[in-house]
């Protein structure tokens, strides 16, 4: 039997992780709930969110694939012989492609964008023109199939190199270029005129914004942005060495994505302030507002060529991790070629990319509970797949799993401290599971 493959280097897989977990809620919706429910207030928040439920939730993740080095079926199956735990996986297929498919529309409106302010053509608009130009884009069924399918073949050209050559490789590249992007523009943003009035709107903490919605807004954000729920993480700790602390890398994830979502609330609004514009929710916010704030810059054209870059580097990352869940899956269980499982992938995802993509135009009186096929697929990953994903993790490592194998995990057999075992296990028991549940309770209307 050949050997499993794996990251070469930590760095490597921390940035593979990392590039997992950052994604456009990171650049454009972290902002704008911070701003709109008490600045600083909700910061605060969200870090507590972050540490008392993201970080034992990642290292939940990181136990399960490690301690097994499979795929999240095989995992289960020899941590729970006997049992039934191992049909969640195909829950966290389903919800893997479903997240691909309604995601990478979206990316590929990214690309139309990169595209476009590469060639000059996103300065010299008015507002009105820039909300034109958008609502051109998601009209036309051709362009936004054919950008979605562009971009899918980029994610699957990575996918294709295998995890050294391939995912590893590209989120070592992409994820420093990503960060340093944030920092350049992060400056840029601070040198602008006003700019401490968009300072003072993000960070700012006024507790009196912060209702129980805000709370509730900041524990779903912790959670979504995080990308938990649906085995990302199991797949991609499958793939480290065993000398590796899990500890310390997931704390390290936890803390570079929240990283990015503050930078980018420093990027945002200090330059939404000093010109002018209202900040706005959702992804108009990056193909309306920014770039009619970009053009007002010196240098406009560099900025939003870069700022589109930015988000193509965070939006790649987050999808090749999605899709190396089905494709390990169709390798281990199937024994499949690394070519073939990818093809099968590529196939399920095109046909619900496309499904998503015609939902704005040709198939957009399909309607279903009320929602265009995106929008249902959006709601159902974000609500019904991550979040009982993740409450089906915690609760399978604090409540399930054998302490023995948690401890061996966090203590590499013994050779580290393992410090946070019991607070691992007290937030996974408790705090998590009724986090997420009060989360899934608000965010499905029901309270």
């Amino acid at each position: 039997m050949a050997k499993r493959v794996g990251f070469a280097t930590r760095l490597g897989a921390i940035a593979a992780a990392v590039g997992s977990a950052v994604g456009l809620g990171n650049i454009w919706r972290f902002p704008f709930e911070a701003g709109q429910n008490g600045g600083g207030a909700f910061i605060l928040v969200y870090i507590i969110c972050i540490l008392v439920m993201g970080i034992p939730v990642i290292l939940s993740e990181f136990i399960i694939g490690r301690s097994t080095h499979s795929n999240m079926k095989s995992a289960l199956k020899q941590l729970s012989p006997g049992k039934k735990y191992y049909l969640f996986t195909y829950i966290c297929i389903l919800g893997s492609f479903i997240v691909i498919g309604f995601y990478s529309v979206v990316c590929g409106w990214i690309l139309e964008y990169l595209y476009q302010a590469a060639q000059g053509n996103l300065s010299g608009h008015t507002p009105q023109e820039y909300n034109d130009m958008f609502s051109a884009l998601v009209d036309s069924p051709w362009r936004c199939v054919g950008w979605t399918l562009l971009f899918l073949v980029f994610n699957f050209l990575v996918m294709s190199r295998g995890i050294e050559k391939g995912i590893e490789r590209v989120a070592s590249v992409m994820m420093p270029l990503l960060f340093l992007i944030l920092l350049v523009f992060c400056i840029n943003s601070l040198l602008l005129p006003g700019a401490s009035r968009g300072l003072k709107f993000l960070f700012s903490p006024d507790f009196s914004q912060l209702t129980l919605r805000g709370v509730l807004d900041a524990f779903g954000q912790a959670f979504l942005s995080l990308s938990i729920g649906i085995s990302c993480l199991v797949t991609y700790s499958s793939y480290f060495k065993d000398d590796t602390s899990l500890a310390k890398d997931a704390t390290t994830v936890a803390v570079l994505d929240t990283l990015v979502a503050i930078l980018s609330g420093v990027m945002i609004f200090p330059a939404v302030f000093s010109f002018g514009v209202e900040p706005t929710a959702g992804p108009r916010l990056i193909f309306e507002v920014l770039p009619g704030i970009f053009q007002q810059m010196t240098g406009g054209y560099l900025w939003a060529l870069l700022f589109f870059l930015l988000v193509f580097f965070a939006s790649l990352t987050s999808t090749i991790s999605l899709s190396e869940i089905p494709i390990t899956f169709m390798i281990e269980e199937h024994k499949m070629s690394r070519p073939r499982a990818i093809a099968w992938t590529a196939l399920f995802t095109v046909v619900l990319a496309v499904l998503a993509s015609l939902s704005f135009n040709v198939l957009e009186d399909v309607k279903l509970f009320c929602m265009n096929i995106f929008d249902l697929m959006d709601y159902s990953a974000s609500i019904i797949f991550m979040l009982l994903g993740g409450l089906f993790t915690a609760v399978y490592v604090g409540w399930i799993l054998d302490r023995k194998v948690v401890h061996d995990q966090l203590t590499n057999g013994g050779r580290l401290k393992g410090a946070m075992e019991p607070y691992l296990i007290f937030c996974l028991r408790y705090v998590a599971p009724v986090s997420i549940f009060f989360i899934f309770l608000y965010l499905t209307g029901i309270i």
